[in-house]
């Protein structure tokens, strides 16, 4: 897994000339990568989620788009339209941004349900399908998408079906004193994205993607996972728990998480506790109960992780 490690390491390294004291977060992001999964980064304006998932595009040597939602975009101007070539006599497929390697899904929220179930097939399928007919997407294909948790006018929440296909949903939060400075001086004459380069290929890519699938899980692990996820179903302040997607979602995570971070080839109780805020917090839909005591579902699953004991 050394491999993987190394190439973790660089995508990193070169993520962080941007985006300045959140390796956590840009970890945690390059895990969405090498799972085949997607991420939902959440987090008020301005503490640089559209630049995050820039600069991991411009990282890779992959194609990229971005989809500036709105409350008037329809479907079609995310999979794509076919239009009559009157040259050939016939009709040819247009393809819409979403048909892309990295997708840059900006103010998720903002786009009306009919749209945003345009992604569903996208992220669920790996395909889109126009007028009856359906188009493969490339390979890697990973969906970036940015909300604002505060905003609520002409914005349209996620749908529990769409937020289950996220794998994490990861927040970046504000940066400390010295990082702030550092950022402004860093700006002070050009963006630092003006300079990044690609430093991995999308060959390279797919190539740590089957890696980590090689990464071991012990029976006692697998069985601490499930007792996790069971445990947010019968949890008190839960309305609903997450369901098997969410077992696979923390197990992929975890095993690219050892991968990643140390070169394991096998996972530890401790990448579970880790990873398991991200994968299975935007997971549980809280009871109403709940949400009057201010509870979140992250303060719901650290409890289980309380409760919960390894190898019980």
């Amino acid at each position: 897994m050394k491999n993987v490690q190394a190439l973790s390491d660089k995508l990193v390294a070169n993520i962080e000339k941007v985006i300045i004291g959140k390796r956590q977060v840009v970890r945690l992001v390059v895990v969405g990568l090498l799972c085949e999964g997607h991420v939902l980064i959440e987090d008020v304006p301005g503490v640089g989620k559209t630049m995050l998932a820039r600069s991991l595009a411009r990282s890779l040597g992959c194609s990229f788009s971005r989809i500036q939602c709105t409350p008037d975009m329809l479907p079609s101007d995310v999979t794509g339209v076919y239009i009559y070539n009157q040259a050939e006599r016939e009709f040819e497929f247009r393809p819409g941004p979403v048909v892309s390697q990295i997708v840059l899904a900006d103010e998720v929220n903002r786009a009306t349900p009919k749209t945003q179930a345009a992604l569903l097939e996208a992220m669920q399928e790996r395909q889109v399908t126009v007028n009856g007919t359906t188009h493969k997407l490339p390979r890697p294909f990973m969906v970036l998408a940015t909300q604002n948790p505060i905003e609520y006018e002409g914005t349209f929440p996620l749908p529990e079906a769409q937020l289950d296909r996220f794998l994490l949903r990861i927040q970046l939060g504000y940066p400390d004193l010295r990082d702030e400075i550092l950022i402004l001086e860093q700006q002070k004459l050009v963006h630092p994205f003006d300079a990044l380069e690609a430093v991995v290929s999308g060959e390279e890519v797919r190539d740590a993607q089957k890696s980590i699938r090689e990464v071991h899980l012990s029976d006692e692990i697998k069985r601490y996972i499930v007792e996790i996820v069971r445990a947010t179903r019968a949890h008190e302040g839960v309305y609903l728990g997450a369901s098997p997607r969410g077992s696979l979602a923390l197990t992929r995570a975890c095993q690219a998480w050892a991968a990643l971070t140390e070169g394991r080839d096998y996972v530890l109780p401790d990448d579970v506790k880790r990873l398991a805020p991200y994968a299975l917090g935007h997971r549980v839909i809280l009871s109403s109960s709940a949400r009057l005591r201010d509870l979140e579902s992250r303060d719901v699953v650290r409890d289980v992780l309380k409760n919960v004991a390894v190898g019980k």
